[in-house]
């Protein structure tokens, strides 16, 4: 028993130590296990490989032989190019201040584009068998996360120039194996979000016409849970279901506002509270892994997600209502994954597989902070066991996006020293196109 929590501590503090340098590079992350990138994630509620079912679906701890640590990560180099963009800024203020003619003005910047960074998202998870029915396990992951970091004069600035949502969670988790048949699992997520959002907010002053340059950020802890099922028919044959909770946050934290006008002005920086409500949607994952041959097993997957929980981003203050207001509208969407792993030695697994990731956002909507559209993944892997207790895998995924197009208005009319100033209206239009590299790599120890 004793030997047993060295080895729970172990993993624990792996897992934390990773956690704390988490990033993530979309809003919702599929990078938990190298193992199953390697063929696409298909067999992610079906295929137990090591002790990353811990997340993939924790019926199939009870499945594994005896404990495990598996730790790792997906280093993402994400590619984006814009084009044909075009912004303006108009209120009835810019009447007055052109002699009546006109009410709009151009707004001038760069659109260079490539404003996700290179992010590595890491992992760590602990399986442990009790004996031939119950199975205990732990993990630390980043579920969801996003972020866009655009270049300080982007021409799109007033409807967002850096957006960073990080969500770290931790997992234990009980499994029971009914028989060789039929086995459950559960577990709680403990849940901590980190968000901050920036925008160049237009306002016009009595000196004239500026940009205030607007900063929230927030955090919080929240609970969920999840619930997985497998039945093997016969050995051949794998089915997997697995459900993840919604998790709701409010995010509590302060609001800034900063301008060399303002100063000029004698106003100062104006800070205020901030709150923002955020729901991480309800997700189901379906897999089917097929054993062929001794040395050939096919899987298939599909993932629905209920993103329509995400209609808004709305942070509120003590002093001003709707501090940003920006409608997302999304809709619940699917994904689906097919893939293969083939034994071509005792030691070296080799696998493949392809996804399609159907997007949540509409063309209605659509923003600069995710810009993105249904996605395309192309995935290789590899499994090598140089010995019985130790596997190293890698994989290498293409992802692809198609071409989408943005077209975003917003009215503000900022409030500073209980005055609320004249609105003015940007809008933004440009063509994206986005790809990215995924490289991972992963270690499993087996005690």
């Amino acid at each position: 028993m004793k030997n047993n929590f060295h080895k729970l501590a172990l993993v624990v503090s792996v897992a934390t130590a990773f956690a704390s340098q988490a990033h993530a590079g979309g809003y919702q992350i599929n990078e938990q296990s190298v193992s199953g990138q390697g063929y696409g994630h298909a067999g992610r509620s079906s295929n137990v490989n090591d002790a990353t079912i811990v997340f993939g679906n924790p019926a199939g701890m009870s499945f594994l032989d005896r404990a495990q640590l598996s730790a790792g990560g997906t280093y993402l180099n994400v590619n984006s190019s814009i084009s044909n963009a075009q912004a303006s800024q108009s209120s009835p203020a810019f009447l007055q201040a052109t002699g009546g003619q006109t009410d709009t003005l151009p707004v001038t910047g760069s659109n260079n584009g490539d404003m996700v960074p290179g992010t590595l998202i890491p992992y760590a998870f602990y399986a442990h068998p009790v004996d031939d029915n119950l199975a205990f396990g732990f993990g630390v992951y980043a579920p969801f996360g996003s972020k866009t970091d655009y270049e300080g004069g982007f021409q799109g600035r007033n409807q967002g120039n850096y957006t960073e949502v990080k969500v770290i969670s931790a997992q234990p988790t009980v499994s029971y194996r009914f028989n060789d048949q039929w086995s459950v699992g559960a577990g709680v997520t403990y849940n901590r979000v980190e968000g901050e959002l920036h925008r160049q907010v237009p306002v016009a002053t009595p000196l004239g016409l500026t940009e205030a340059d607007s900063r929230v950020d927030g955090e919080d802890e929240a609970w969920g849970y999840n619930l997985g099922i497998i039945y093997q028919p016969v050995p051949e044959t794998t089915f997997g279901l697995t459900y993840r909770s919604k998790v709701d946050y409010n995010l509590e934290g302060d609001f800034t506002a900063t301008s060399p006008v303002l100063d000029q002005l004698g106003i100062g920086t104006v800070t205020d509270d901030a709150t923002l409500d955020l729901t991480t949607p309800e997700t189901v994952n379906f897999s089917l892994t097929q054993q062929m041959s001794d040395n050939l097993k096919l899987m298939f997957g599909a993932s629905w997600a209920r993103w329509s929980r995400f209609e808004q981003i709305r942070v509120d203050g003590r002093e001003r209502d709707a501090i940003t207001l920006e409608k997302q509208d999304y809709s619940n969407a699917w994904a689906l994954s097919t893939g293969g792993e083939y034994q071509l030695t005792p030691e070296l697994a080799l696998r493949a597989g392809v996804a399609l990731d159907f997007t949540p956002t509409n063309n209605d909507t659509r923003s600069v902070r995710i810009p993105s559209d249904d996605r395309r993944i192309f995935s290789l892997g590899a499994g090598w066991s140089p010995t019985p207790d130790l596997t190293i895998d890698v994989a290498y995924s293409y992802l692809t996006e198609r071409s989408t197009h943005i077209e975003q208005s917003k009215t503000d009319s900022f409030k500073v020293a209980g005055q609320s100033t004249p609105p003015i209206t940007s809008n933004y239009s440009a063509d994206y196109k986005n790809e990215a590299h995924g490289f991972g790599a992963q270690l499993t120890y087996r005690f």
